[in-house]
Order: C-alpha cells, then structure tokens, then sequence
C-alpha cells in the first residue's frame, strides 16, 4: 500500500499548485497575402505563403459550382 496524507492540504496550498494550469489563447494574426487567420510565425495554410514568398504549393478545390 502507498502511504497517504495525514493531514488535509489547505483550499490556499491546493490553489498555488494549480496557478499555472490556466490555458493560453492562440495568438492569430491575418496572413499579408490572403488575409486569412493564421498562428504567428507558420506557414499560411490556406496560401502557403511565409515571409513574403510561397513555401508550400497549395491545390485549390473547385466546390463552389
């Protein structure tokens, strides 16, 4: 068997413990060549554009007939 606590930890321990669990927002900015939304310092993943020039080829689907 595992030993367990003697005592009860306090509400203001159990607090400090869990101070850095918070979650973090996506910082987004719009893509220069597109305008669409993309993670800061990524490849545009709808014109594959990064820094000014075009990393990735990206295949455009023709659904809006």
């Amino acid at each position: 068997m595992t030993p367990q606590p003697k005592r009860k930890h306090s509400s203001g321990r159990r607090d400090r413990r869990r101070a850095h669990d918070a979650l973090t927002v996506i910082s987004l900015i719009a893509c220069p060549n597109c305008g669409e939304m993309r993670r800061m310092h990524t490849v545009c993943g709808n014109c594959g554009h990064y820094q000014g020039r075009e990393v990735i080829a990206v295949e455009k689907d023709e659904k809006s007939k």
